[in-house]
């Protein structure tokens, strides 16, 4: 995958979807295949896989429009890059949720009407149907979404069961000691394991909550054989038994392999505890920019990249692979990738998990956990 390392950079230099880090974003315009005849230019800021020769290509010919790609790593430097200026310059962006969703805030999202997308809405699960909620500010639609998965416990059942994992329980166990990998991937392991402690990262917290989490991280790096930011050395860990679970990952990291044939690689969600849900889901989202031009034509490639053709080329990739929120796409799957992508479990996952938002306290969890790191 020279796509791999991309991948991993986007999960471990995210500083979790949290708000510091501030990387720089993107490695400048990439020209799409188009020739510079093109009636109409668009700037697009994206993660690898939208930007597609397989998916930008047939929207350019037939629209005659020139699509200018710019990779980024991580949605909060790309956001950063936007609200620093840069939004001027885009037509549209796809990262993850929360970041289209503060575009609102920030001033310089070009919201849609939901009417106008009505048919696309039809299209979707009934859970990502307008409103919808996540994607929502002041009332008003900031995007659409466009793939999503789930952060549980990637476990290798060749090696343990799954019903073992019906809690994090295993990350704290002795009889554990040296067989969990913790990814270091900003704030993705440290959700879930605060989840565990009882404390919902999602809302305000206080000292002792903070304090709390301080306690289930030290916990965890005691008992943790590996801290691991490079996906491809958890991923191998994990199918030689070297690690009997990944924490912090989920779909994101497991579905790639299961399209390999590793079918007994799976991520799940634990059940909630003293009624705190112990998964969550992670979304990516397309949004339009208010850059003043405000083309007809970025609206319409909105509306192209949730298609259900365009959706399943979204979905599979070589470096991941993840579901899509169009409905109509799900027969578009083989069995195969069906079953690579959970696709029979993906409702459970679901109604367990909590929805990723940008945490109120993000930069102080990010800190405890480079601090117990350090003092590991």
């Amino acid at each position: 995958m020279n796509k791999l390392p991309t991948q991993i950079n986007r999960r471990s230099v995210l500083k979790g979807m949290g708000g510091m880090g501030i990387a720089a974003a993107g490695a400048g315009f990439l020209g799409a295949s188009r020739g510079a005849s093109a009636a109409e230019d668009l700037n697009y800021m994206c993660w690898e896989g939208y930007n597609s020769p397989s998916i930008l290509d047939p929207f350019q010919k037939e629209n005659d429009v020139r699509i200018a790609v710019d990779l980024i790593t991580d949605s909060a430097g790309g956001f950063a890059k936007l609200a620093a200026g840069a939004s001027r310059d885009f037509d549209l962006v796809s990262s993850d949720s929360p970041w289209i969703q503060r575009m609102g805030p920030a001033g310089f999202c070009r919201y849609i009407d939901d009417n106008d997308f009505a048919e696309q809405y039809a299209e979707f699960y009934p859970q990502f149907r307008a409103p919808f909620e996540p994607l929502q500010f002041e009332g008003k639609a900031t995007g659409l979404p466009t793939r999503w998965g789930w952060v549980g416990p990637t476990v290798n059942t060749k090696f343990d069961k799954l019903e073992t994992w019906s809690s994090y329980a295993p990350v704290f166990d002795s009889a554990y000691k040296d067989k969990i990998c913790l990814l270091d991937w900003g704030d993705w392991p440290i959700m879930p394991l605060a989840l565990y402690a009882g404390v919902n990262p999602y809302k305000q917290l206080d000292e002792a909550e903070l304090g709390e989490i301080r306690k289930v991280l030290r916990a965890a790096f005691k008992n943790t054989r590996a801290i691991v930011g490079d996906l491809a050395i958890a991923q191998k860990g994990l199918l030689d038994g070297s690690f009997r679970a990944l924490i912090g990952g989920g779909t994101y990291c497991t579905s790639s392999l299961r399209l390999k044939g590793h079918d007994y690689i799976q991520s799940i969600v634990p059940e909630p505890k003293d009624g705190l849900k112990q998964g969550i889901i992670w979304m990516e989202a397309t949004g339009l920019i208010d850059n003043g031009k405000n083309s007809q034509v970025a609206a319409d490639f909105l509306k192209y990249i949730v298609s259900p053709e365009v959706a399943k080329e979204l979905a599979i990739t070589e470096a991941t692979c993840n579901l899509v929120p169009n409905a109509k796409a799900e027969d578009l799957f083989s069995d195969e990738e069906k079953k690579a992508l959970q696709m029979d479990y993906m409702w459970t996952a679901w109604d367990n998990s909590q929805f990723h938002t940008v945490a109120p306290n993000i930069d102080e969890m990010l800190a405890i956990w480079q601090e117990e790191l350090a003092a590991r």
